[in-house]
């Protein structure tokens, strides 16, 4: 069956986690994805390694389904190569540091000279402006972007997310303006510059706390358990500050991630003191309107917890759920790579590599009916040289073997 992707050409200049995340995305819809790397690789690949001299996890979940090649950009042939392989592709993706490509003489004016209709995507961690040349990681961009002040307990120190919304984040939104301006491409012909800035991806993720930023110049947030309001949207815990107010609340037998999240909607209170044992909670009119339940959803919360304590998290599931009162157990991650119905979602797969064996990944998450997506493993470093270099620019054996010899490749 035909991906969605088939016959567009990625030169992936990417490392580390943001750009790799894209282009991983890219392979998986069908595009052909030629990972560029240094003659000594993507440093993720000697990264957090758990076996000697194999590619760590790290990178074999960035990177599967693509080709690698290596090239030295700082030698004359290395740019010769680089110059041809630029016309063959429909998008190059790279996340270098302000100003590291056009130091390499292939700026956007040079690469449009090159091929106009190319789709050149750049992320960086920050826009235009005095963060421009400022080193940006994974929890840098949380702490500059509103997550890291929103997360965490009012009392406590502010904390990252677990998620890596600062890169992989980054790569998803950059995957939307790669997608738009291929779309855009096929009525004008022209290719165009996509730029996503870490910072911007986080604040994006972070909007409804500027939502609230806003609100609170009306007064204090009522769907929020703090006590005090400055002018600013306080930490407040596992409060998700929407609408319909969550909380977790502790399960047997009382291990770390022994809890659910319980999120108490109007027409769920009724199933809900009945199962606490608690009916006539629902008709009192200190509690039987969440107008009447708003100033104490700790007590709210602290009743529901006397009774889940009783429980594990999968017996309250499973009495929640059969009264369609939305919760959600807190999975970790040993029950998540277990997990059956992530498996039968191909959400986690297992891939065969040559030098770990088989090993466990997490699959696309994006479902096409006509585009189904088959997980490949990562490439060895250089692993492709000969069908690019050779194959589709020409170059010999014996000029292949001396490029390799001399570090071009």
């Amino acid at each position: 069956m035909t991906k969605a992707l088939a016959g567009i050409r990625v030169l992936d200049m990417t490392h580390v986690q943001s750009g790799p995340s894209c282009t991983q995305i890219l392979a998986w819809l069908g595009a052909d994805v030629v990972k560029l790397e240094a003659p000594s690789g993507d440093i993720t690949r000697r990264q957090l390694r758990d076996l000697p001299d194999v590619d760590s996890l790290y990178f074999t979940m960035l990177n599967s389904n693509k080709r690698s090649i290596t090239l030295n950009m700082k030698s004359e042939r290395g740019k010769e190569l680089f110059t041809e392989m630029v016309p063959r592709f429909d998008i190059l993706v790279e996340n270098f540091g302000p100003g590291t490509i056009e130091r390499m003489g292939y700026g956007w004016d040079k690469l449009q000279e090159l091929n106009p209709r190319l789709v050149y995507a750049s992320i960086k961690g920050f826009g235009e402006g005095p963060y421009k040349h400022f080193k940006a990681y994974e929890v840098v961009a949380q702490a500059m972007g509103g997550s890291m002040s929103t997360t965490g307990f009012e009392d406590g120190s502010p904390l990252a997310t677990g998620a890596q919304i600062g890169d992989s984040g980054t790569g998803i939104h950059t995957v939307a303006g790669i997608l738009a301006a291929l779309y855009q491409r096929e009525h004008t012909g022209r290719g165009q510059r996509v730029t996503v800035a870490m910072q911007h991806a986080v604040l994006n993720l972070c909007r409804v706390k500027l939502r609230d930023q806003q609100r609170l110049s009306h007064g204090p947030l009522a769907e929020y358990p703090n006590e005090n309001f400055g002018d600013e949207v306080p930490r407040s815990g596992n409060a998700s500050g929407g609408g319909q107010p969550g909380w977790a609340v502790r399960c047997a037998p009382g291990g770390p991630n022994d809890y659910v999240y319980v999120i108490v909607q109007p027409v769920g209170w009724e199933p809900i003191a009945k199962l606490i044992g608690r009916p006539e909670l629902a008709e009192d009119p200190e509690w039987a309107t969440p107008e009447a339940r708003l100033p104490k959803l700790d007590k709210m919360f602290q009743l529901i917890e006397e009774w889940t304590i009783n429980h594990s998290k999968w017996e309250v599931l499973a009495k929640l759920n059969a009264h369609n009162v939305p919760c959600g157990p807190i999975m970790s991650t040993k029950e998540l790579i277990e997990d059956t119905s992530l498996a039968d979602n191909d959400m986690v797969v297992r891939v065969e590599h040559p030098q770990r064996g088989e090993f466990t990944t997490v699959g696309c998450p994006i479902k096409l009916s006509d585009s189904p997506v088959d997980v490949e493993r990562s490439p060895l470093l250089g692993e492709h040289n000969h069908e690019i270099f050779s194959d589709e620019l020409g170059v010999d054996a014996a000029e292949l073997a001396e490029l390799q010899s001399n570090g071009v490749i």
